[in-house]
């Protein structure tokens, strides 16, 4: 029998996706094989295909709905009419939480860039772009307004987004640190980064 739309397949391909992130995130994508996927998920291979065409159509579609999701959220969240320094604090905060929320999505998207085809590798490193846009403007404004001291706003851009990234990979909810404590900390050592004044 058929499956009707809107049936269980929603909650197919999410399962899917969940299941290929934990999978890619511990044992790399190039490792990773359809057939565990489904194995995993509790479908039959050839199900797989239905929602994903291919095993490198899969790794496109986790990679870009991870930087549509940091760009959206971002949209709705930033601050709207604050100086630099408040939106470069709020830049911070919402980097950290997102990066520890979706720890493994994180991880993938950094890791597996490597794995992609050459046309699906400009097209997520354009949707990057858009993202370091985002503190790279940021920046320029705080340097503009005499808040900031940096020699290039986009070197210290990357400087910046890789401290924060690199929190995902090591932080624990039941470490010393919570995480509100962590993100100050990590604000106290940006600012200080670019020299606010």
């Amino acid at each position: 029998m058929a499956r009707t739309t809107g049936s269980d397949g929603i909650r197919t391909e999410e399962a899917i996706r969940h299941a290929a992130v934990e999978l890619i995130a511990a044992r790399g994508f190039e490792a990773m094989t359809m057939r565990q996927l489904a194995e995993k998920v509790g479908v039959q291979p050839g199900s797989i295909y239905r929602y994903f065409p291919s095993k490198g159509r899969l790794l496109l579609d986790l990679l870009v709905e991870h930087l549509e999701f940091l760009v959206s959220r971002w949209e709705t969240e930033q601050p709207r009419d604050a100086d630099p320094r408040a939106r470069l604090r709020a830049f911070v905060d919402f980097h950290i939480r997102s990066h520890t929320l979706r720890r493994r999505e994180a991880f993938v998207a950094n890791m597996e860039l490597r794995s992609l085809a050459p046309a699906d590798y400009r097209r997520v490193v354009a949707l990057r772009r858009r993202y370091e846009d985002i503190l790279t403007g940021i920046l320029r404004a705080g340097v503009e307004a005499d808040c900031f001291r940096v020699p290039d706003a986009r070197v210290a851009t990357f400087a910046v987004l890789a401290m924060l990234t690199g929190v995902g990979s090591w932080y624990r909810e039941t470490g010393r640190l919570g995480k509100r404590e962590l993100i100050e900390i990590h604000t106290q050592l940006v600012m200080q980064c670019v020299g606010a004044q």
